[in-house]
């Protein structure tokens, strides 16, 4: 094996953990959105969990995070929540960092 095959490896592998823990950043970050949310909604504490998978898998349906924002902001302004989208996207990038400041301190 050369060491080429070495550094290309290793640089694979680095890609693939980066990748991971980016998702599970994202993923936390969703679940803390939620859960965020759910408080303004003053949602119980079983609705407050169920809205926040409901957060998590609203990240699938496309790319980037508009998708969560449109969805945080449209379910917040049903509920009668006075929230513009500066609000929201400030709470993202917000729950992201603590999102990963958890994962981590988890490791």
């Amino acid at each position: 094996m050369t060491t080429f095959d070495d550094r290309e490896r290793a640089f694979e592998t680095k890609f693939a953990r980066d990748e991971e823990m980016a998702f599970r950043i994202v993923a936390r970050r969703n679940k803390l959105l939620g859960g965020w949310a759910a408080q303004l909604m003053k949602l119980t504490p079983e609705e407050s969990e169920s809205y926040a998978r409901s957060v998590i898998h609203a990240e699938f349906e496309e790319a980037g995070d508009e998708d969560v924002v449109r969805k945080l902001l449209g379910d917040l302004t049903a509920a009668g929540i006075e929230v513009d989208d500066g609000e929201v996207r400030r709470a993202l990038v917000e729950h992201t960092i603590e999102a990963r400041r958890q994962l981590m301190e988890a490791q």
